[in-house]
């Protein structure tokens, strides 16, 4: 008989948002802020420079200074990308997020005082360690929640990653108008104002418990495991969880947390290795980014004036968030393949359309808003598919030991990803103006394929059990011979458990 299943408790839930308003809240948050004072940061530039060195900032210096204020953002990100995984492991899952709104704080006082105290170099120093920041949150975030998460709601619960990104995107879009803190007079309070939620983070936070997974397996203390799955299990519930986590940790039989290094020399992880690094580039490489920088010209061809576009811009991250949220009810029922699959075939599509449409963008009055269309189904279909579930499957499939070393490599290939990006997308775009969508179109039909030929179903198993799926592709013929040994550790694990019960 299948057990049956609850709905999360306020425990799980609270923990997901103590988690989120400190992880990648921030990372959406600080991605959007930048934005809305441009033209006051370059006054700002060309002040400071004329009263240091008593004369006018050359323009392409200007240029250069300001790509590096915004692009330092991604060089912070690969670092904490590279160290997020080493502080999980020293410091706990729980005890690195903590830790990280230390730096999250000190970014936001060095980028508040930059204006008053006439120093840009403050502003560079506070985007990179904001950017350290949202790599560490990125990485150690789902770390957490796929971790003290049940089997049956890891999915709906890891989506919390996804939802508070696209939170964070809209909450700074909001904050970043002219209105509020967007205009030239409160543009460091802007700046600033990511330490918000890193206070709240350290202020919830210590509420909750470690990961149970960290307490067993990385720890091997069994008590404070107990204790923690009875906090967000409840005390009826817990039994299950924590057999399963004695399972894992009677298969890993005292393995060390490893090094993102020997993952690229281990059979036993090496399709997982590759898809991980297929979907994280696929996610950052898809089209999403040249679908932004489209917006504003497809709202000006459809009539909208331009100083409502900001307004209109709000859309987009509304659609962001409304897709996470869809994703993160649906993701436990139709499951993980069906929706990043239908996701990517759906940005193929939308890709399509696009590019005819702006090919014929003034043929007819229609086609502007045709274009439009396009912008809102891509950005729905991305939350829905690429953008939820690449984070929930780079936590499903690895096991506990390797699981750390897996985000940070995910993450590194995430950041490098973003920042050749920025670096090469203006110049895609020129050489090959609406035709760009082409290469994107057939990047997101190859992802789509990868994954339906590669990704098994991950709906409802363990990690265990998601290992012995790739287990046929790591070792071919040799995969019934370790699904035997397999087998037999299992037997000799569940006598062992009824014994120690």
């Amino acid at each position: 008989m299948a057990p049956r299943h609850t709905l999360p408790s306020w425990t799980l839930f609270l923990a997901v948002c103590a988690v989120g308003i400190g992880g990648t809240f921030q990372y959406g948050y600080n991605v959007s802020i930048i934005n809305a004072p441009t033209q006051h940061i370059h006054k700002f530039l060309n002040e400071t420079w004329s009263s240091r060195y008593h004369k006018e900032l050359n323009p392409d210096l200007l240029t250069f200074l300001w790509s590096v204020i915004a692009s330092i953002f991604s060089l912070g990100g690969l670092c904490g990308a590279l160290i997020g995984g080493s502080m999980a492991i020293r410091l706990g899952r729980k005890g690195a997020l903590l830790m990280n709104n230390i730096i999250a704080i000190l970014a936001s006082i060095l980028m508040g005082i930059s204006f008053p105290t006439g120093l840009f170099e403050l502003l560079i120093a506070g985007r990179f360690l904001i950017g350290i920041n949202s790599g560490v949150g990125l990485c150690v975030q789902p770390l957490y929640i796929g971790e003290f998460a049940p089997k049956h709601l890891r999915g709906g619960l890891a989506m919390g990653t996804s939802i508070f990104l696209t939170g964070g995107i809209l909450t700074g879009q909001i904050i970043g108008l002219r209105e509020l803190l967007g205009g030239e007079k409160h543009w460091p309070l802007l700046l600033s104002s990511s330490c918000i939620p890193a206070l709240a983070q350290l202020l919830f936070l210590p509420w909750f418990p470690e990961s149970p997974r960290y307490l067993l397996i990385d720890r091997g203390d069994e008590l404070s495991c107990a204790k923690a799955l009875k906090r967000f299990h409840g005390s009826s519930e817990y039994r299950r969880e924590m057999e399963d986590i004695q399972r894992e940790c009677f298969a890993l039989d005292g393995e060390k947390p490893r090094k993102p290094w020997q993952l690229f020399t281990d059979p036993a992880v090496r399709w997982q290795l590759i898809t991980v690094i297929v979907m994280t580039m696929g996610q950052q490489l898809s089209g999403i980014n040249a679908i932004y920088f489209y917006a504003t010209y497809v709202f000006e061809q459809a009539g909208i004036v331009a100083e409502k576009i900001p307004y209109v811009t709000l859309g987009t991250g509304v659609c962001e968030c409304l897709t996470a949220l869809s994703c993160g009810l649906l993701i436990d029922y139709v499951g993980r393949r069906c929706l990043i699959i239908g996701g990517y075939l759906l940005m193929t599509l939308w890709c399509t359309v696009l590019t005819f449409s702006l090919t014929y963008q003034e043929l007819y009055s229609w086609v502007p808003y045709m274009s439009m269309m396009c912008v809102f189904a891509f950005i729905l279909s991305f939350g829905l598919g690429p953008g939820g579930i690449t984070n929930t499957l780079t936590a499903e499939l690895f096991v506990q030991s390797s699981r750390p070393a897996a985000y940070m490599i995910a993450g590194t290939v995430s950041w490098i990803s973003f920042f050749t990006v920025g670096m090469l997308f203006p110049f895609i775009v020129n050489g090959l103006k609406q035709y760009c969508f082409v290469v994107f179109l057939l990047e997101c039909f190859f992802v789509a394929a990868f994954i339906f030929l590669i990704i098994p179903e991950t709906k409802n198993k363990s990690f265990l059990e998601i290992k012995k799926e790739f287990n046929k592709l790591n070792f071919g013929r040799n995969a019934r011979k370790k699904e035997t040994e397999l087998y037999e550790r299992r037997q000799l694990q569940d006598e062992f458990l009824k014994v120690s019960a």
